[in-house]
């Protein structure tokens, strides 16, 4: 009879250390690989902005059908995450995330394959459609895996990613896209990507933590759990303020640098090399003082900071260029130190049974709110007749407006797990 009592217990234990390998998860070699996966996340995205002057000079396109070009990842990759929050709850977190980041490589090959616009806008929707919720995916792994206690320094690792991408990618891509043509960077990142795609299949752990004692669920009733429950409302209302207030301004840096203030299409590469080496280190910084003093505090602080470069990068006449990429890397720095607190936040604002599938929308959230506001900023900045881009002033400040409403909106979010 006693081994007839024991052995349930040891099975049932054996299955539950099979569902949880906590002992495979290895924190730095998990945030190396996900840090790795954004990289190339964050380049295929951000690489667009700055070949803008040289599509639009290309194609032939005015600023409204570019600023539609950038939107059309962001659109694609909001109906994905919508439509992913009904479903990834239920999988291993390791299988979608491999899933997901073959189907994004196979987006970016499509990208460096396309003959013209219109393919390229249909590349672009592919690869939204994966990238996004790649994006989501990653931050939900970072708040399955890592203690909350760490998790702001986590996700700043994580997203130093996008410093990375600006450090060596852009500048490669854009290097190549001068010599070559634009298609030579997603050359470049397909490879790279599919590259990693192997590595993360190997150094991965499995990740099912989320599974155990979890109830299956009609999907539409837990996407209706999460849209009911208030944190998460402030979460989303963080996170569209927090995005608006960023692609009202980042699409149009490039093209307003080249044809207002004086830069070539050669040299916007040192833009997002200063900004990238700053910003890999201060947004470390940012998620290690969001832990130490609270990520509420530290987003106020860095979001009404970010007003003053936001208003002087979209006011900026021609100028020398050394005073031109001040400009520019303080507006890096505030934009990472202020979207580091507000994730990890956002990450903790949510219990982990539900965390994927929040996550997902919340992405969509986020993809949308940054879709919206490229486009719209498309359609306030005109060129005029000497080739000067007009009214990214008003981009600037409608900007300055929302990030006000999000450091009051980021008041009332509160981290639960």
């Amino acid at each position: 009879m006693k081994m007839s009592n024991e052995q349930p217990v040891h099975v049932a234990a054996a299955q539950h250390d099979e569902r949880v390998p906590k002992k495979q998860i290895r924190e730095g070699l998990l945030i190396f690989t996900l840090a790795a996966i954004q990289f190339t996340h964050m380049m295929d995205f951000v690489i667009m902005m700055p070949l803008g002057p040289q599509l639009m000079r290309v194609f032939n396109i005015s600023p409204s059908e570019f600023g539609f070009l950038v939107s059309a990842y962001t659109f694609s990759a909001a109906v994905a995450g919508f439509l992913s929050a009904l479903f990834i709850d239920r999988f291993d977190r390791k299988h979608a995330m491999l899933g997901l980041y073959l189907g994004f490589t196979l987006g970016t090959l499509a990208c460096a394959l396309a003959p013209g616009y219109t393919l390229l806008l249909v590349a672009r929707v592919v690869a939204g459609a994966f990238g996004g919720v790649l994006g989501a995916l990653i931050l939900a792994v970072i708040g399955d895996a890592i203690p909350e206690k760490r998790r702001g320094a986590a996700t700043g690792k994580v997203m130093a990613a996008f410093s990375v991408a600006s450090i060596a990618g852009i500048p490669v891509g854009l290097y190549l896209a001068s010599i070559s043509s634009w298609h030579a960077p997603f050359y470049l990142l397909a490879g790279l990507s599919f590259l990693i795609l192997a590595a993360s299949f190997k150094l991965l752990p499995p990740m099912r933590g989320h599974l155990t004692n979890a109830v299956k669920q009609n999907p539409f009733l837990v996407l209706k759990e999460i849209l009911q429950k208030r944190n998460l409302q402030w979460g989303m209302a963080l996170m569209v303020t927090l995005t608006m207030s960023g692609f009202l301004v980042v699409p149009f840096i490039s093209p307003y640098m080249v044809a207002n203030v004086g830069f070539s299409e050669q040299e916007l590469s040192f833009i997002y090399l200063f900004g990238g080496i700053a910003t890999v280190f201060t947004s470390q910084w940012a998620g290690r003082l969001a832990d130490k003093h609270g990520k509420q505090k530290v987003f106020a602080i860095s979001a009404v900071l970010s007003l003053v470069p936001i208003l002087l990068i979209t006011n900026l006449p021609p100028v020398p260029h050394y005073l031109a990429l001040v400009v520019t890397t303080i507006f890096f720095i505030f934009f990472g130190a202020r979207f580091v607190p507000a994730m990890a936040l956002i990450t903790s604002s949510v219990e982990p049974k539900l965390r994927g599938s929040f996550m997902s929308i919340n992405s969509s959230v986020q993809q949308l709110s940054a879709g919206v506001a490229a486009f719209v900023s498309g359609l306030i900045v005109q060129e005029a007749a000497d080739g000067r881009l007009q009214h990214f002033n008003w981009d600037g400040i409608l900007a300055c407006v929302i990030t006000l409403i999000a450091v009051w909106v980021v008041r009332y979010l509160k981290a639960v797990g």
